[in-house]
């Protein structure tokens, strides 16, 4: 049993070691980007209001659109989102 936790035990570390290389990785080419003022980028998003109706029922309206601004990264960078993640989630409900 001792053997299996140890395994386990070295395969979290290898993880958090190949996650933190990725990182590192990531924010030396965002800084790369960003010296040549490629790191950003923007996608149209789309907001909508849910107006709660009587019997149980919504009203979906659509409030309008904006550029939002995000990072071309893996991983977020200086408050804004990654842009891979803003385009697959690109609709916004309030």
């Amino acid at each position: 049993m001792s053997s299996w936790r140890q395994y386990c035990g070295k395969f979290v570390a290898a993880i958090v070691v190949l996650l933190g290389i990725l990182y590192a990785g990531d924010w030396a080419v965002f800084r790369i980007r960003l010296a040549h003022g490629t790191a950003y980028g923007s996608v149209e998003v789309d907001q909508f209001l849910a107006s709660p109706l009587k019997g149980n029922k919504t009203e979906y309206d659509m409030v309008g659109s904006f550029q939002q601004a995000c990072s071309r990264s893996i991983f977020p960078h200086e408050e804004k989102p990654a842009c891979w993640w803003v385009k697959r989630h690109s609709t916004q409900w309030e």
